[in-house]
């Protein structure tokens, strides 16, 4: 094959003539050949308006990499639903076979045109290298990043101010974005390196404008990259002139909209409501079971009609308004065997005629689930597996004598199916090193009581996992924080419990995993929720306590109380209204007194029938717990469940400015309150401003009589000196 051979890699892509709006890249976890060589998936988004026409178009690969081609067909995945062709989007998908006598692989395309733009950019070019070195450390080639945008991206001229971009790492490496060298970027307009956020500093023209941003990873510890010729190479994660493992190139194109009288978020400008994920969150989905994402979002003054979607092909969109300005998109996919271990990105925006929201961007990581013998599913999900067990596939079973691993942890029944949820960490659930993979395994067993003799029962022993490739950060999944909490009781079937931190009183945008342990200052206000879910449909939640710990450990004696049988009892606490499955508070931030620099807050949780005037959330807040008037059988409700959140740790220093990073959590309070509450057990303190204010001014004031004091010795002193001197010299005359 000759240098630069061109190979059709992808086939009846999007060729739209004067009307590229931009494109992506994504590449699946590249594998390794039982001859030796490398099988690479990539899928391929490209962005247009009209009706996207489906013609030719191909990359260049180098010769003697490239072997053989798979190519898939081309899907249209999104377009607007006005009939004005004011953007759309398809995504084709192509295997390619890698001979190994390369180090890198790199991908080219080039075409024509760019719609019309400020930058004054006419035609575009794609492309990506990955290095095809074994990675000592996952011991698998490298994973490059995930990104993408929606395809047409807007806003007013006035309220445009960042950009966030998606820039995932399965691996956990450091992501640097940065625009090439011949990009054709505004003055005004910056790209932070780290963040990957676009920043808008002053005045910027209307139109269209055009961006290129390469995405390249870099190991964050040290390793060693093996080829297949046998050669190895060192890459030191502090070596910042060494060439990335992978760069891919993102293009997209952001109008800037005449100016809007309000910009608001929630005004005309829609702004996504606390049901949405957060932007970089990681979802689950599992191969032949649907996956749906829900997101909703409100503007009081402006009507949204449709929700602007970058997914993969086969992913539906049902979009459904409702009152008081809020609309609410539910989006539906079903993973394919050949998705198994993709990370899909997924990004979104709602729209109205004037603007349209922010963009956030989640990654869908596609699971395989696995179940030996009868008939059941098997769904992985983000912390947990939930197994849903077909009673007909095995005669004779009988739930009340079938237990989990653990055996504290029951099942739950209806008519057709026996079903349980557990946590990857909770229910005796075991993680197994498989290689190139991990398995969280569990099992449905049946058992027999001491006190019987003979059964008539069959033996039940039912096996099931969840698998997921080796390949990925582990602790960038299942570790990073303590938020999700999944139970089961008889009456109430399976439900669980969420505890997060937000970033400001709205509680509409999480803080992101990567953030945790959170950091704070005394007397910032700290915003949490907790967020009830349940198989029933109307369940009312309970806060019955919230303690704080300078530990994990709720039952550590140093505790301080937040809230005690139903009670506030921090005189910082603020309530928010919430529905009746949420519970949003907000409390000053407090330090234990001693060599403590981290706090853990900790609630009690209690899920009621709804209108049951006997249950514990009816009753609410109790001075006198002893006096509570229950009756047997008439209060439906579950028994109270710990959860946990944090850890919250002390610093002096500032926290980073919120405009760059909207991860930072805290915000000053408006009207700091005193902090005259006493602790449980040990110490802890809350600095109240107006009396630090009186104290450091009263010491200023001090410290300028003392000056004065000082400074009027040493003048009359030198006074004395001088007339001393001129008597001296007056007498030697």
């Amino acid at each position: 094959m000759a240098a630069g051979a061109t190979l059709l890699l992808l086939a009846a892509l999007l060729g739209i003539t004067h009307g590229f709006y931009g494109d992506s890249i994504s590449f699946m976890p590249p594998q390794k050949n039982k001859d030796g060589t490398f099988k690479v998936t990539f899928h391929h988004r490209q962005n247009g308006r009209s009706s996207c026409p489906a013609v030719s178009s191909s990359y260049t690969c180098e010769s003697g990499v490239c072997k053989s081609i798979d190519q898939a067909s081309v899907l249209l995945t999104d377009q607007n639903g006005t009939g004005q062709g004011r953007w759309c989007q398809s995504e084709g998908g192509t295997t390619a076979t890698i001979s190994t006598n390369k180090t890198t692989f790199t991908l080219r395309e080039s075409g024509c045109c760019w719609v019309s733009n400020v930058n004054g950019k006419t035609n575009w070019t794609a492309d990506a290298q990955l290095d095809l070195g074994t990675r000592s450390d996952t011991r698998a080639l490298n994973s490059c990043p995930v990104t993408t945008t929606v395809s047409s991206l807007r806003a007013p001229q006035n309220c445009f101010s960042r950009l966030h971009l998606l820039a995932h790492d399965t691996e956990g490496d450091n992501v640097r974005c940065s625009f090439p060298a011949d990009a054709a970027v505004h003055s005004n307009i910056t790209l932070d390196e780290a963040t990957c956020m676009l920043t808008s500093r002053g005045h910027i023209n209307v139109g269209v404008h055009v961006f290129e941003v390469m995405l390249e990873d870099f190991p964050t510890k040290n390793l060693t990259l093996t080829y297949a010729d046998g050669t190895s190479a060192f890459r030191q994660a502090s070596d910042t002139t060494a060439p990335p493992l992978c760069s891919i190139k993102l293009q997209f194109s952001l109008e800037i909209l005449p100016p809007l009288p309000n910009c608001e978020a929630g005004h005309v400008r829609p702004i996504f409501l606390s049901k949405t994920p957060s932007h970089g969150d990681v979802l689950h989905a599992t191969v032949g079971q649907k996956f749906q994402l829900y997101a909703q979002a409100q503007a009081h003054h402006a009507s949204i009609y449709d929700f602007q979607v970058s997914g993969p092909q086969n992913m539906t969109k049902e979009v459904g308004g409702g009152m008081f300005g809020k609309a609410e998109v539910t989006l539906s996919w079903t993973p394919q065997k050949d998705d198994i271990y993709r990370f899909v990105p997924i990004c979104f925006t709602a729209e109205t005629n004037e603007t349209q929201s922010e963009m956030r961007c989640v990654v869908i990581m596609v699971t395989k689930a696995s179940i030996v013998q009868g008939k059941a599913h098997v769904t992985c999900s983000p912390n947990k597996m939930v197994v849903s067990l077909e009673k007909a596939s095995m005669p004779g079973i009988d739930k009340n004598y079938l237990k989990l691993n653990d055996p504290s942890c029951s099942l739950t029944s209806n008519s057709t199916h026996i079903m349980g949820s557990m946590s990857f960490s909770t229910c005796g659930t075991k993680l197994e090193d498989k290689g190139d993979f991990i398995v969280f395994k569990n099992e449905i067993l049946s058992y027999v009581l001491p006190s019987e003799v003979i059964i008539r029962r069959r033996t039940v022993k039912i096996d099931f996992s969840c698998q997921f490739p080796k390949s990925i950060s582990i602790s960038s999944y299942y570790n990073l924080k303590k938020s999700d909490y999944i139970f089961t009781e008889s009456s109430f079937g399976s439900f669980g419990y969420t505890f997060e931190i937000f970033s400001d009183s709205n509680f509409t945008t999480k803080v992101a995993a990567s953030a945790y342990p959170v950091e704070v200052k005394l007397l910032d206000m700290i915003y949490m929720g907790i967020q009830a879910e349940s198989d029933l449909p109307n369940v009312t939640l309970f806060v019955e306590s919230c303690k704080a710990t300078p530990d994990d450990n709720p039952e550590n004696p140093l505790s301080y109380d937040l809230i005690g049988n139903g009670c506030l009892q921090d005189e910082t606490v603020k309530i928010h209204p919430s529905d009746s499955k949420s519970f949003n508070f907000e409390v000053q931030a407090f330090k234990f007194t001693g060599n403590y620099d981290q706090v853990y807050i900790t609630c009690s949780v209690i899920l009621c029938e709804p209108g049951n005037s006997f249950s514990r959330c009816a009753q609410g807040c109790l001075r006198n717990p002893s006096r509570r008037r229950r009756k047997r059988g008439l209060s439906r409700e579950t028994v109270s469940h710990y959860i946990t959140q944090g850890p919250l740790r002390f610093v002096r220093e500032a926290v980073p400015n919120a405009a760059k990073d909207n991860d930072v959590l805290m915000k000053k309070s408006d009207t700091p309150q005193a902090a005259d509450t006493k602790s449980n057990q040990g110490g802890w303190e809350i600095l109240d401003t107006n009396v630090s204010t009186m104290f450091f001014a009263s010491a200023f004031l001090v410290a300028v009589v003392v000056m004065a004091a000082v400074v009027g010795y040493f003048t009359r002193k030198r006074r004395a000196d001088d007339r001393k001197s001129l008597l001296d010299s007056g007498w030697e005359n």
